[in-house]
């Protein structure tokens, strides 16, 4: 069961380092990516049986990293909604 979700947050790390692309300076898209990452890892977690709170935190830290070591040029979703 631990590669399973080894896997799985492998996974959604990678998804989320695409979608964190909200933003145009670091702090945004770093913003973006953690919001994007707890949603995306609670919900990982609440269908592969783990603890939801868990996923929410670990989906959390690496969308927030993600968003962070991306670049604008890279990857631009737009202005973010709290801007």
């Amino acid at each position: 069961m631990f590669s399973h979700r080894l896997i799985v947050y492998a996974s959604l790390g990678l998804l989320l380092t695409g979608l964190a692309g909200c933003g145009y300076n670091r702090g945004d898209r770093a913003l973006s990516g953690g919001m994007l990452g707890a949603a995306g890892g609670a919900g990982v977690a609440a269908i592969t049986g783990a603890n939801p709170l868990v996923g929410a935190a670990v989906g959390g830290a690496v969308g927030a990293v993600g968003g962070a070591v991306t670049s604008g040029h890279d990857v631009n979703l737009g202005k973010p909604v709290w801007r």
